[in-house]
């Protein structure tokens, strides 16, 4: 087991990248009441497990139900157990429930205290750590949220062997994001050990997720709340988000499509080379990644123009500049509509 912790200004965080569930009771508070969030699945398959709660809540599995209606019957719940201010949330799932789980503990009560089980590779190196919790509003995703930090979070990796591939190409769009935007030694990490990665390896998971979390420690450290260098992260996410809408395909794998673009556009404005863009594509090909889609420009653009990085008629877009670096600059939705069918 590997232990990292993240300290900023919207509090501090114990991330134990090769903890198990079965031991999840070492780190709960020793009073107050529990309330477990869960899917489903996850509960099916490893409620045996879990830690005694005085209320277990399961959430359906699928965006549709990671939206403000979902809220209503779950505070119902914690209001007829009495949770007060002392009690705590358990979030065990992937990343909405992860979203979730954090959303609610923010705001019931104005704050109560929350932690994490992480199931999937994309919760464990993205939405479980880093304090962004939300739901989503009208098919935009996150759009109403907070940012606080969970007291700790477990990356449970031998759940991991029970993804199914998508599961696991989604989790790997973003962990090739981190080595894209942040480290080109990581992003040689990831090439050269694709077939471990696809083969499962338990050891070669742990450094991905311990890497990437140490990335995203190191950022969100300086900069809590997405003001400044912490935008970086929303690499191949401006038109990722979009073509998730439009395309239903899973996360990772949207942002796989969205990192792509967003590579060419580096390239059409010159802050990277063309032999760098390359490499960004080849690396997501050989993975099984998909690095393009076709979708109606004007939905495409229409969905961007209600992305949370929106500030006026531009977004604060990242760019790469080379393999492991990058800068984030305005780019006006004028001028995006101007060259996206040169990026498709």
């Amino acid at each position: 087991m590997k232990k990292l912790e993240i300290q900023s200004s919207i509090g501090k965080s114990d991330i134990y990248v090769g903890e198990t569930l079965a031991n999840v009771s070492n780190y709960l508070p020793k009073k107050g009441k529990l309330a477990i969030i869960t899917d489903p699945v996850i509960h099916s398959l490893y409620g045996s497990q879990f830690p005694k709660a005085d209320v277990v809540i399961e959430i359906p599995q699928g965006e549709e139900y990671k939206c403000m209606q979902t809220l209503d019957g779950i505070f119902e719940k914690l209001i007829d157990a009495e949770f007060d201010r002392t009690s705590f949330i358990l979030g065990i799932g992937g990343g909405i429930i992860c979203d979730m789980s954090g959303f609610i503990a923010t705001i019931f009560m104005r704050g109560i205290d929350f932690g994490f089980v992480s199931t999937t590779l994309l919760s464990q190196v993205d939405a479980s750590v880093g304090g962004k919790n939300g739901v989503n509003f009208r098919g935009i995703k996150n759009i109403i949220g907070t940012f606080s930090l969970p007291k700790f979070v477990i990356c449970e990796l031998e759940i991991l062997r029970s993804l199914p591939k998508t599961e696991l190409l989604s989790g790997m769009g973003e962990v090739v994001k981190y080595g894209c935007i942040y480290s080109e030694e990581f992003f040689k990490y990831i090439d050269q050990h694709i077939d471990d990665i696809q083969n499962y390896s338990l050891e070669v998971f742990e450094n991905l997720v311990f890497e990437s979390v140490r990335i995203k420690a190191e950022v969100v450290s300086n900069d809590a709340k997405e003001s400044g260098m912490r935008r970086i992260f929303n690499f191949g996410h401006t038109f990722g988000h979009a073509i998730e809408k439009i395309t239903h395909m899973p996360h990772g794998c949207a942002v796989s499509v969205g990192m792509v673009y967003a590579a060419k556009l580096s390239v059409l404005k010159g802050k990277m080379s063309q032999s760098d863009c390359d490499r960004v594509v080849a690396l997501l090909e050989k993975m099984g990644m998909p690095t393009t889609c076709d979708v109606p420009v004007v939905d495409l653009l229409k969905l961007m123009r209600s992305d949370k990085k929106r500030e006026g008629d531009s977004v604060h877009f990242v760019y790469l500049t080379g393999v492991g670096t990058c800068c984030v600059e305005k780019l006006s939705y004028t001028e995006l509509d101007s060259i996206i069918n040169d990026l498709r």
